[in-house]
């Protein structure tokens, strides 16, 4: 017997039709290209989406074709977001801080028919522009006034093309398995590879994060959204903001932490999302104007940190400086990419606060829709102890069957498990814990050193801004950990005072074997550190330990 309920699909347009409905006047506030600030709503951003959407179809753009984006967070973007999908079409935003090879193969793997760019791209548009030959035309993201400059083949104007469209758009009614977006990782070995999220996939991962055990996002939020919305579809808040009404504050190219904060301040942020790097910065600022500076302005009260581990130090100065809770989340483009957020359960409430952050610095919990086991040598499951640590798998409505195109080829295991390039511990309560990428960790005399670990505790020296763990080779116990450290603006460190700070934080064993303080440290294109660069440029580091 079926049930008798509607049949409706779950299309990206539904999304925006009911914010703009029932959180028409919610704020969508933009910090430019050119530093001033927008002001839109939920309803303009449905409004313009249709005109879009009018003039893509004037311009023969077909369902099913990609159209990419080489942009910042701001309104127009935003509008692209449901615009795009809403007709049919796939969203292909590339990441512009790519390489211009990669970003030239990304287009014409992903065979894009149109690539829409903000003008402080355009010099990169333009070197990649001779690499494309399947791209119809190019849309320069900002009014007429603002191209001059630009020389592209067939160079149009975002707000021209809106302006001669109507509002008034059907969106149509289509298979809710339809594909929606698209997203390169580059975390994958050889070219960038292209996951492809449904309608169907996307709405499911909004709905988890609406939810109170997951980010809890709702129409009572002012969300500072730094997550780039070129990285992993802005690990889906833009769709989350839509159902539920939140209001977003996009900042665009400003991400520095002096911007950060003023937008926190004037937006009264009580949410935000971003990578490490970005908070590094902020708080960088904050200590170095904090004479001047009055803490009690923010509201800020919850943070949502991905794309790396957040160190245990970063967790303090938000607690700390801010009164903030650092919701800790994993998860990557091939789950959409939320997996697991850090929330407590019940018997957590009051902890300690030393205790709560025992907590914090794991990876949280898998949320409903996604299953995360870890796995030995031999294939078995391995015990959730916190103990055990093995390679990470998942699998779920919102985490890849494969890749774009095949490439790659046959990625899940005889049983749906996805391989997430991730080591992992599991406890008792289903925290994960990463430990180190498989391909980062350090392997010492048949034991193995998390990178990530020593990390968390160099970064919580009062003069270390960022820091780095590689393995490097050694004649007994052929590797061996090696830190990296970029000092604070002023601030100096010794390879002595470093170790020493270190000393009982961790087992001797595990201990760095060198110190080398560093004027920067190489980031990937999504804000982690790029730790292949760094093994080759220190490969032949000899260690002080090593006798050979």
């Amino acid at each position: 017997m079926l049930g008798m309920m509607q049949q409706r699909p779950l299309l990206l347009s539904g999304l925006i039709e009911h914010a703009a409905a029932y959180h028409g006047d919610r704020e969508i506030v933009s910090n430019m290209v050119d530093g001033s600030m927008h002001r839109s709503n939920w309803r303009t951003v449905c409004s313009r989406a249709k005109q879009l959407a009018n003039a893509l179809q004037t311009l023969g753009v077909q369902p099913g074709e990609r159209v990419a984006t080489l942009a910042w967070n701001t309104h127009r973007h935003l509008e692209m977001y449901f615009a795009v999908s809403g007709m049919g079409s796939v969203l292909h935003t590339v990441n512009p801080r790519l390489f211009p090879e990669q970003v030239s193969y990304i287009i014409n793997h992903a065979e894009d028919g149109y690539v829409f760019f903000d003008t402080s791209f355009a010099s990169l548009v333009q070197a990649v522009a001779p690499q494309l030959p399947r791209v119809k035309g190019f849309v320069a993201m900002c009014t007429r006034a603002q191209m001059q400059g630009i020389d592209l083949p067939n160079l149009l104007c975002y707000e021209e093309l809106l302006a001669a469209a109507s509002p008034t758009y059907q969106w149509p009614t289509f298979d809710e398995n339809t594909a929606s977006s698209l997203c390169y990782t580059s975390g994958t070995t050889g070219n960038p590879k292209g996951v492809l999220y449904s309608h169907r996939s996307t709405m499911l991962h909004s709905w988890t994060a609406c939810s109170a055990d997951g980010l809890g996002l709702s129409a009572r939020d002012s969300v500072l959204l730094v997550v780039p919305l070129f990285h992993v579809n802005a690990w889906g808040v833009p769709y989350a903001g839509a159902m539920c009404g939140a209001k977003l504050v996009l900042p665009g190219p400003g991400l520095a932490g002096e911007n950060i904060y003023r937008l926190l301040r004037e937006e009264r942020c009580n949410f935000s999302l971003g990578v490490p790097t970005v908070w590094l910065g902020l708080f960088d600022y904050i200590e170095r104007n904090q004479a001047t500076l009055d803490l009690s302005e923010l509201v800020l009260k919850r943070v949502v940190v991905g794309g790396s581990a957040a160190p245990r130090a970063m967790i303090e100065k938000f607690e700390s400086l801010l009164g903030a809770y650092l919701i800790h989340a994993w998860g990557m483009s091939e789950t959409s990419p939320l997996a697991s957020i850090g929330n407590l359960l019940d018997k957590h409430q009051g902890l300690p606060l030393e205790q709560r952050f025992d907590l914090q610095v794991k990876q949280g919990r898998a949320i409903f829709g996604v299953e995360i086991e870890i796995f030995g040598d031999d294939g078995a499951p391995l015990p959730h102890d916190g103990k055990a640590f093995g390679d990470l798998k998942a699998r779920g409505p919102w985490v890849a069957a494969g890749y774009y195109r095949g490439e790659g080829g046959e990625v899940l295991d005889a049983d749906g498990w996805f391989p997430t390039g991730d080591v992992a511990t599991l406890d008792a309560d289903g925290f994960v814990q990463i430990t180190d990428r498989s391909k980062d960790v350090i392997k010492s005399g048949g034991e193995w050193i998390s990178s990530i670990d020593l990390e968390n505790i160099a970064v919580g020296h009062p003069a270390v801004q960022e820091a780095a763990v590689i393995g490097v080779a050694h004649s007994k116990w052929q590797e061996r950990p090696l830190l990296l450290v970029h000092a604070k603006e002023g601030q100096t460190v010794t390879r002595e005072d470093m170790l020493a700070f270190m000393e009982g934080k961790v087992a001797k064993w595990c201990l760095p074997d060198d110190v080398v303080c560093v004027d920067s440290l190489p980031h990937t294109a999504t804000g982690k550190l790029q730790k292949l660069k760094l093994r080759e440029q220190f490969r032949t580091h000899r260690l002080p330990t090593d006798p050979a």
